[in-house]
């Protein structure tokens, strides 16, 4: 059975600050089952959550470079007074603007703590019942691509692509959006920000990594050493894990 995304992984120097920051950011609580911290709705530990795609902090030593994240998050809004109303509290928080090219468009563009960028949206009805990460958006040169690869990846239903956008979502309709977005630039910098994957229970998770294989992905070495989980990379080189069952 195709796998499912669970959690962004985001890797900072300081996991608990940043995954506080995250945590008051949505609205969520902020976990520490062990050396990373997991930010996921409020009302105790569930993972993987049915319906939510949490984020994993997880300690590097290396700062983020200048080079802007080819992985980010959406946040979704329900009024133009709550879009105003959350840049600002984002900001007390130790947000800052940042700009990334964007020129005039109606979404913020903001950075957490540590440089990570992610967009305040206006508020849209495609985002009204997603909580409060809109989208995950992948930059990417080829979108059909990136809906061939994922979409046979995962058990996500693809609900659009054209040469700019790809775009999927669970197939149960709830949850985020996972968004690919034809973007200039090639990939240079690992990224900072990934998607882990898991597979259900009961699936073999060697044969899903061989079958992922099979659609186009390559082993990528991280120095990650004897882990139970599997690094790859997809056909345009962003980064994703595929966890072990629990």
């Amino acid at each position: 059975m195709p796998l499912r995304p669970v959690m962004v992984n985001v890797k900072a120097l300081d996991a608990s600050a940043v995954g506080r920051f995250w945590a008051e950011a949505l609205g969520w609580n902020a976990y520490s089952p062990g050396v990373t911290t997991y930010v996921g709705p409020a009302g105790g530990l569930v993972w993987p959550h049915p319906v939510a795609v949490g984020i994993d902090v997880v300690p590097v030593p290396e700062p983020k470079t200048p080079t802007k994240n080819r992985v980010h998050l959406d946040l979704a809004t329900t009024s133009a007074a709550h879009q105003e109303e959350l840049v600002a509290r984002l900001q007390e928080l130790g947000a800052t603007p940042v700009d990334v090219g964007q020129g005039e468009v109606p979404w913020k563009v903001l950075a957490d703590p540590e440089g990570n960028e992610f967009c305040v949206l206006e508020p849209r009805e495609s985002y009204r019942d997603t909580g409060p990460i809109a989208a995950v958006v992948v930059d990417c040169a080829d979108p059909r691509v990136m809906a061939r690869f994922w979409g046979e990846a995962m058990d996500w239903a693809l609900h659009e692509v054209t040469d700019d956008l790809a775009v999927l979502r669970s197939a149960k309709g709830v949850g985020p959006y996972l968004e690919f977005l034809r973007t200039p630039g090639a990939k240079t910098v690992p990224d900072r920000v990934h998607l882990d994957l898991l597979p259900y229970p009961g699936d073999d998770k060697a044969a899903e990594v061989a079958r992922l294989r099979s659609l186009g992905a390559t082993d990528l070495d991280l120095g990650q050493g004897d882990v139970p989980w599997t690094c790859l990379s997809d056909p345009e080189g962003h980064e994703f894990c595929v966890l072990a069952p629990s």
